[in-house]
């Protein structure tokens, strides 16, 4: 779990910053939990105002961080294309992307594992 920091010893600096960005979203997303949990309980409609706003920035946190993960990694780029702004069942989209895809030709269910017999 990402939160438990690095699993392995004496990574490259690009497998760093992906870790750090991993950990800023998760804990972008957990504040987003937190301020909605007490919007929900509290009953001053000042401190729900406020906590809610609080909670809208941590969302444009965590959305700046999934970015950030777009443009540096083509897989995230790949599904949040897939999936973001669509309608409609989303498993029935995940499976009508994989036949899309596979005869486009780009998945070829190898798991990146080429020429193993």
């Amino acid at each position: 779990m990402a939160s438990e920091g690095y699993h392995e010893t004496n990574l490259p600096e690009e497998v760093k910053e992906f870790h750090r960005m991993i950990q800023s979203v998760i804990e972008e997303m957990e504040a987003v939990d937190w301020y909605k949990q007490r919007a929900a309980a509290t009953s001053d409609p000042q401190l729900k105002a406020i906590v809610e706003h609080n909670r809208d920035e941590e969302i444009e946190h965590a959305c700046m961080g999934l970015e950030w993960l777009r443009r540096n990694y083509p897989k995230w780029d790949q599904y949040l294309r897939e999936f973001l702004f669509t309608e409609g069942d989303i498993t029935a989209i995940e499976d009508e992307g994989l036949d899309h895809s596979q005869s486009e030709g780009s998945l070829d269910n190898s798991l990146g594992i080429k020429g193993l017999k």
